[in-house]
């Protein structure tokens, strides 16, 4: 196993880097950093922003000497291409929660929901849900609700860039988003079910983009593990790839 904590003026490793993961639905991202850590035998090995269990798509990968960019690839703004289910409610706001509540769902119109989802274009305060890691005097936000307790959660300003409808087939509305970091999708699709009248909550979701990174050159975990650590090296981005820019500079919320 390679070793990290050697004369820090050693010339870089091949895997000193970013390598650029499709995830499936199912593992958690600590889930894939630990794959990605047995698989090539390196100790230090992280991510560029979380990915929940059902959500898919692009995971940045952090190896060795990568992990120090760690802030500018969690900083940079996301697009995402999701299925938000109108009609159910779930106390998580998204597929894995315990349903709330059922309404009628069949008098929303496409003229409605656009109206409502041009609303969260742009600057908005947004509160995390409670099922969210957010730490409050350092215990996440979930544990807390697994125990039943809600607890005041301190808004934080998040911008959304685009909000698009792509389809609408009752229940289900196919959407792209566009936003910066820490912004919860499941939140706005809560919301706009609540504005609407019936509820709603996040069906899917699929990452697309991180920063200047796509899905589109990534590679599937699974053909990641049946592919031997040396010929991964081409596939490994150099940490020069990762341009500090006013997204990722901007201020967070």
């Amino acid at each position: 196993m390679r070793n990290y904590n050697s004369n820090p003026m050693r010339e870089l490793d091949p895997f000193d880097g970013l390598l650029l993961i499709d995830k499936p639905v199912g593992p958690t991202s600590h889930d894939i950093v630990d794959e990605v850590r047995r698989h090539l035998q390196i100790r230090k090995v992280g991510h560029g922003g979380t990915l929940d269990p059902n959500a898919t798509g692009l995971l940045i990968i952090l190896i060795g000497r990568g992990t120090r960019l760690s802030n500018f690839v969690m900083g940079s703004d996301k697009t995402y291409e999701g299925i938000m289910k109108l009609g159910i409610a779930t106390d998580s706001q998204d597929v894995d929660g315990v349903v709330t509540a059922t309404k009628d769902f069949s008098a929303v119109t496409r003229e409605q929901l656009e109206t409502e989802m041009k609303k969260f274009v742009g600057d908005f305060m947004q509160t995390p849900p409670m099922v969210s890691a957010v730490k409050i005097k350092g215990v996440p936000l979930y544990k807390l609700a697994r125990k039943g307790q809600t607890v005041e959660r301190e808004a934080r300003l998040v911008h959304v860039y685009e909000f698009r409808l792509l389809d609408f087939t009752p229940p289900d509305v196919h959407f792209v988003l566009k936003c910066t970091k820490g912004t919860y999708v499941r939140t706005i699709c809560a919301d706009i079910g609540e504005a609407l009248g019936c509820g709603a909550h996040l069906a899917s979701l699929r990452r697309t983009r991180s920063g200047e990174f796509d899905i589109k050159d990534a590679i599937t975990l699974n053909d990641f593990l049946a592919t031997k650590p040396d010929d991964l090296i081409p596939r490994v981005l150099p940490m020069t790839s990762i341009r500090p820019s006013h997204d990722a500079n901007r201020q967070q919320p």
